[in-house]
């Protein structure tokens, strides 16, 4: 598959950094070793940990932000060759990690084999792992974004509907459409999405249950295993 990698770039992101809303001629397979990033479509948001990497087809407007401060790796691909046509979440093993490193160290030299194995051995996981849908509905808006902005808010449905100035059955029928999840499915996993950076950044798992909303570290570590399939200590930093 020659040709494959156009280029690679490694940079030091510092905490806040963003960038607005644009589109790439290339496919873009983001990993951060060390930072914690989200990337935002027009309908979707995808918080990416190290443990992850995300793939941005070409043409796909898309804004980052870098909500923990660290050495990231941009791995440039040829247009032409197109493994998925939406946004997608692949996992970081360590062979894939080696691969974009040495792909980075060695630009000028011939490394075909190299650019064919790392395409190959790119395996999609769940996107539920780190993406959150996003509502257009002005009101369900104003209520995920204060849950973004405070995931550990524990008003009721009911509570909320009122602060959107709505009704719990329209809520309800909006999250649903709109969203694909109830109310609660996408509480909590905006809670987990959450727990990613807090996590990443070397925070205990205990500290961060409760920064996201559980008092009990033990319900936390189940919610977290429902939405991710593993156990919080899977996400920390290495």
């Amino acid at each position: 598959m020659p040709g494959t990698v156009m280029a690679t770039a490694r940079t030091e992101f510092d905490r806040g950094t963003s960038f607005g809303l644009h589109v790439h001629p290339f496919h873009l397979l983001s990993w951060s070793e060390t930072a914690t990033v989200t990337h935002r479509t027009t309908d979707r948001d995808w918080l990416v940990p190290p443990t992850h990497a995300l793939w941005m087809p070409a043409g796909v407007p898309h804004a980052v932000a870098v909500v923990r401060g660290g050495r990231g790796y941009g791995v440039i691909l040829n247009a032409r060759h197109t493994p998925w046509t939406e946004p997608t979440g692949v996992l970081v093993t360590p062979l894939v990690r080696e691969l974009i490193v040495h792909l980075d160290r060695h630009p000028q030299q011939a490394r075909t084999p190299a650019e064919a194995l790392l395409v190959e051995l790119l395996e999609p996981v769940s996107t539920t792992t780190f993406q959150l849908p996003i509502p257009t509905d002005p009101r369900l808006r104003d209520i995920t974004e204060a849950l973004l902005a405070d995931p550990a808010d524990d008003r009721d449905l009911a509570a909320w509907a009122d602060h959107a100035a709505t009704s719990v059955r329209t809520v309800t029928r909006l999250f649903q459409a709109e969203t694909g999840m109830t109310f609660a499915q996408w509480r909590t996993h905006a809670r987990i999405r959450a727990a990613l950076t807090h996590l990443a950044d070397g925070a205990p798992v205990r500290a961060t249950a409760r920064a996201v909303g559980y008092r009990k570290p033990a319900a936390f570590a189940e919610a977290f295993r429902r939405v991710t399939g593993q156990l919080p200590s899977a996400y920390t930093a290495p």
